[in-house]
């Protein structure tokens, strides 16, 4: 288990902010060892501050390669044990919208038969 939480604050122009706390609850006195990544390589030009109250104050700028069709996935880890701390999802594009529809159409397909089920025994039992 990672010996740091981390906690998102807001997603603003670009830029990911969030919290590092310990998570134990005490204060960070070092510098956490985090890793961002996309696609397995690093992500370049993420700030870690020292904040308020033993909090380290993150920051991540989301790359223009992160942004194209289908899902892209940010990672935070623990650097030292590899463990994902948070995650940043990015959904875009067409090929989004398809998946999207086949997930309502086949909700709306579940959902008629649910109907037809309750009605059923609603019928039996009456």
């Amino acid at each position: 288990m990672s010996q740091y939480v981390v906690t998102k604050r807001r997603l603003i122009e670009a830029k990911w902010e969030g919290a590092v706390a310990a998570a134990d609850g005490r204060a960070l006195e070092e510098t956490p060892k985090i890793a961002v990544t996309l696609d397995e390589k690093q992500v370049l030009g993420v700030s870690l501050g020292e904040g308020e109250d033993g909090l380290w104050e993150l920051a991540v700028p989301i790359p223009a390669q992160a942004i194209s069709d289908g899902l892209r996935t940010i990672l935070i880890q623990d650097s030292a044990s590899g463990e994902v701390l948070e995650s940043i999802s990015l959904l875009a594009g067409e090929a989004l919208d398809e998946d999207l529809r086949a997930e309502v159409s086949l909700l709306r397909e579940e959902l008629d038969m649910l109907k037809r089920a309750f009605r059923r025994h609603c019928v039996e039992t009456a």
